[in-house]
């Protein structure tokens, strides 16, 4: 599978019926003719939802979209609380993306309220901007640099790496050990449960570095935010009349029950194979959530605490809704190793033995693998929209493939006919 963008070579009816034999896979229960659906979809989050909406839309499949939880959207899933408020229970999700084909597939179901995501980190009793940037650097040291001025310092403060391997190196070898020590190793540290020296470089490779002024998090294309939420975003995508959800369901229950030719899987991969490598590792989070007696509570949306405290970072909600209301909600992040898989981590070891699962899951022509858990990988929203649709483009290729087969057959069949009868008359 790759990054789950590669596609399937076609297999024998042989080699088919071999792979859905194998324990523990769940088979296709529909024949053909018979009623059911033509499309199994596990998990209602970005993955679930945009396949099984291009499928319904773009296919005419009758698509049943199935997921554990009481509600649509994932970790996604945004509601309001007991207060009114409007509240991301698994956490902020900012949407942001430099693809203008996400973006405007989204946009079909919602409209948009553009939205610059901003976050402080508490260091040294004061608060600077992340990403860093020329502000973070004067305040902490209490310099005047000018943007021409600053490379020169990280220059001076960098440590020459011959290569780049650890979340550790790519930070000191930017900006120096003092800036990773005060922004970088402590919050790693907390997130992961691991020191960045034990981290691939992909993590902090994330978090970019600036020499202007600019305290945006993020300095994608598109950033915006949906205008009614997440959750209205994901019933309009679900809305099509040949999709059907149901939730509270493990697809395990129900897998034998209804008969259906192919599922979309984008649950933990696994899982799916019943951990027979091992458990994958992943990093979870408890949320703390409060709604306080007050209009405002922090200056941006996120503030991070590399250095103090139990919790990563507090974000408070309404920076990110842009509601009005007389009180506003917040959420404590602590992250930690049990609970929900929220984050694969990102060791040489772990896609070690996710390959192994990789191998599976290429062996098993029914099933289609895509989203963050199934692909062991640390996506971005738009990352696994992008997935998605590519996925799509593959699969109603395929389809195309296998519709052109079926008429050539038809076709094939009618002259056959015509010419027994010819030679019978």
């Amino acid at each position: 599978m790759d990054d789950g963008l590669r596609g399937k070579k076609p297999r024998s009816s042989g080699e088919y019926e071999a792979v859905i034999g194998t324990p523990g896979v769940p088979r296709p229960t529909r024949r053909g003719g018979q009623g059911g659906f033509d499309t199994l979809v596990v998990g209602a989050g970005f993955a679930g939802s945009v396949l099984a909406e291009r499928l319904a839309s773009q296919l005419n499949q009758r698509v049943l979209v199935v997921d554990k939880r009481p509600h649509i959207g994932g970790n996604a899933f945004d509601r309001y609380n007991d207060d009114g408020l409007l509240i991301h229970p698994y956490g902020p999700h900012i949407f942001h993306t430099n693809s203008a084909e996400v973006f405007d597939y989204l946009s079909r179901f919602t409209r948009w309220r553009p939205y610059q995501h901003r976050v402080l980190a508490s260091v040294d009793g004061q608060l600077v901007p992340i990403p860093i940037n020329l502000d973070t650097v004067n305040r902490l040291y209490g310099l005047s640099l000018t943007a021409f001025e600053l490379e020169d310092f990280f220059a001076r403060q960098a440590e020459k790496k011959a290569r780049i391997e650890t979340s550790e190196d790519v930070v000191v070898a930017r900006v120096g050990r003092d800036l990773y020590n005060k922004l970088f190793r402590g919050y790693t540290r907390k997130q992961w449960g691991l020191d960045p020296s034990e981290l691939d470089a992909s993590v902090t490779a994330r978090v970019p570095t600036r020499t202007n002024r600019d305290d945006r998090y993020f300095a994608d294309t598109f950033q915006a935010m949906p205008a009614a939420g997440y959750t209205r975003m994901f019933e309009s995508m679900l809305a099509h009349p040949n999709i059907h959800v149901m939730l509270n369901t493990d697809y395990r229950d129900i897998v034998n029950l209804v008969p259906w030719s192919h599922m979309v899987y984008t649950g933990p991969v696994d899982a799916f194979f019943d951990h027979r490598y091992g458990k994958l590792p992943y990093r979870s989070l408890d949320f703390a959530h409060q709604t306080l007696p007050q209009s405002n509570y922090q200056s941006v949306g996120t503030v991070n605490y590399p250095n103090d405290y139990a919790y990563t970072r507090c974000t408070e909600f309404k920076h990110l809704t842009g509601q009005q209301h007389p009180l506003t909600a917040i959420v404590h992040e602590y992250p930690t190793a049990d609970g929900d898989p929220y984050y694969p981590v990102p060791r040489a070891e772990n896609q070690a033995l996710y390959r192994r699962y990789e191998a599976e899951a290429d062996r098993v022509p029914h099933v289609t693998f895509v989203g963050r858990l199934a692909s062991y990988r640390y996506y971005n929203m738009d990352q696994v929209v992008a997935q998605a649709l590519a996925t799509f483009k593959r699969m109603r290729a395929q389809h195309e493939q296998a519709q052109a087969a079926l008429q050539l057959d038809a076709t094939d069949s009618a002259a056959a006919s015509d010419a027994s009868t010819a030679l019978a008359g």
